[in-house]
């Protein structure tokens, strides 16, 4: 059971998550509901998987993310001849001290954006493993922390798999949640063609939030009260995946526990210090969707995507909500 929280904490929470947001939509137009979900991922201290079609604002959402808060932006861009160390940094020898001094690579950073992850090799892939668990990069056998907050916001092309790996479901389970960009609606795109930016490098943020104030809410997360009743409404809906039909495998114990957490972000974002079933389900699909497969071939990602919330929103729709 989640112990008390004070009012205050919970408002001055909600506070700096409604500034991040508003800072966020000055550059990202049209996609509220998206920010809303890597708020969400961002105060339970989850990594996102952003797959969609080139071109649509993958990396300027995450620079955006970055600008808005007090923290250093890292990009990596992944590509088949990319080793472990270009990732996670390397030891060489200094000669003016006389032994190896670490030095560290683009991975120390707040916000991560490994850009388009399916391009590398398995090796490389597997370097983001501990520090996406741990914060942290093993290097000849001595930890070096990254830092906090950190978050991994990896992206990949769902449609063009030529010359890819794809990520073992191994992998794709330690993402917190998956999202989709989409298309923007023709107003908000035509107020994207007024703009004179051509890449996110251009873009004029200001930090709105503290790296503090991100740590500080982060740690209310945890405490955000979850009644039983919601709790087993959460068993309900992962044990359910695990006997679906169209599934090869269920939703793991992780993924029960990162639908829990991610309800309890989304309520810390809503202003409350508890859960609802509604936190619930609105998450289901990006919190559990990629750590499902079908028992069939689907034609492409998108429509094994497609496929998988559907199975999802039926599952959820069959389960009483606790009233």
């Amino acid at each position: 059971m989640s112990d008390f929280v004070p009012a205050t904490q919970i408002t001055e929470a909600q506070q700096a998550l409604d500034r991040l947001r508003a800072n966020m939509r000055e550059t990202i137009k049209g996609k509220d509901d998206v920010i809303d979900q890597v708020l969400v991922a961002l105060a339970a201290s989850g990594h996102l998987l952003i797959e969609d079609l080139p071109g649509v604002g993958k990396t300027t959402l995450a620079y955006a993310l970055a600008r808005s808060m007090d923290g250093q932006f890292s990009r990596i861009q992944f590509t088949s001849d990319l080793l472990p160390s270009d990732v996670t940094g390397v030891a060489i020898y200094d000669e003016t001290v006389k032994e190896f001094v670490f030095k560290k690579g683009p991975v120390f950073a707040n916000i991560v954006l490994a850009d388009e992850i399916n391009r590398t090799t398995p090796k490389t892939q597997s370097a983001l493993l501990e520090v996406m668990d741990r914060a942290r990069v093993t290097v000849d056998g001595e930890a070096h922390a990254v830092g906090s907050p950190f978050m991994v916001i990896a992206t990949q092309n769902p449609v063009d798999y030529e010359g890819t790996f794809p990520l073992p479901e191994s992998q794709l389970d330690r993402f917190f949640m998956r999202l989709q960009m989409g298309y923007p609606q023709p107003a908000d795109e035509l107020e994207i063609l007024r703009q004179a930016r051509l890449s996110y490098d251009s873009i004029q943020l200001n930090p709105v939030v503290m790296r503090s104030e991100i740590l500080q809410l982060q740690a209310l997360v945890p405490r955000i009260f979850v009644e039983d009743s919601v709790l087993e409404f959460i068993l309900k809906i992962v044990s359910a995946t695990r006997t679906e039909t169209e599934f090869k495998a269920g939703a793991s114990v992780r993924g029960g526990l990162a639908l829990r957490t991610a309800a309890q972000a989304n309520a810390l974002a809503r202003g409350r210090d508890f859960v609802t079933p509604d936190d619930v389900i609105r998450l289901v699909p990006a919190v559990l969707a990629h750590r499902l497969a079908l028992t069939r071939q689907p034609g492409d990602a998108l429509e094994e995507r497609r496929t998988i919330v559907t199975a999802l929103r039926r599952i959820v729709a069959a389960i009483p909500p606790p009233v």
